[in-house]
C-alpha cells in the first residue's frame, strides 16, 4: 500500500508563498488520484485541491482558486501544493490523500465524511499578520 509524506509547511507572513510536497512510497502515485485538504484549529476538515490520475485535471476550493496551484511529478512520485497570496485563514494542518478513485475524493470533498484509501500525517502552515 502506498504512504505518503507530506513537507513544506510551516510559518509565513500573510501574502507570502509556501510549497508543501507530497511524497509516495510503497507504491507508484500514478494510479491514485491525490487530493489536499486542510483544517484549521477548531474546525471541520475542508477540500483545498486535487489532481486525477490520467490527464491530471485540477480541481479547487472557491477559497484557494487563483492563488493555489496543483501539480504532480509521477518520475518523482509527488504531488505538489503551491501557495501564493497566503491568508490568515490559510492556517491550518494540510494533508494529502490518495485515492484511485476519484469519484470518493469528491464525496468526500462534498459531504465532507467518508473516507480515502490513505491520508498522510499533515504538515502544519501558520500565516501570521
Amino acid at each position: 500500500q502506498v504512504q505518503l509524506i507530506e513537507s513544506g509547511g510551516g510559518l509565513v507572513q500573510a501574502g507570502g508563498s509556501l510549497r508543501l510536497s507530497c511524497v509516495a512510497s510503497g507504491r507508484t502515485l500514478s494510479r491514485y488520484n491525490v487530493a489536499w485538504f486542510r483544517q484549521a484549529p477548531g474546525k471541520e476538515r475542508e477540500f483545498v485541491s486535487a489532481i486525477s490520475n490520467g490527464d491530471g485535471n485540477t480541481l479547487y476550493s472557491e477559497a484557494v482558486k487563483g492563488r493555489f496551484t496543483i501539480s504532480r511529478d509521477n518520475a518523482k512520485n509527488t504531488v505538489y501544493l503551491q501557495m501564493n497570496g497566503l491568508k490568515l485563514e490559510d492556517t491550518g494542518v494540510y494533508y494529502c490523500a490518495a485515492d484511485p478513485a476519484m469519484l470518493a475524493i469528491m464525496i468526500v470533498k462534498d459531504t465532507r465524511s467518508g473516507d480515502l484509501e490513505v491520508w498522510g500525517q499533515g504538515t502544519p502552515v501558520t500565516v501570521s499578520a
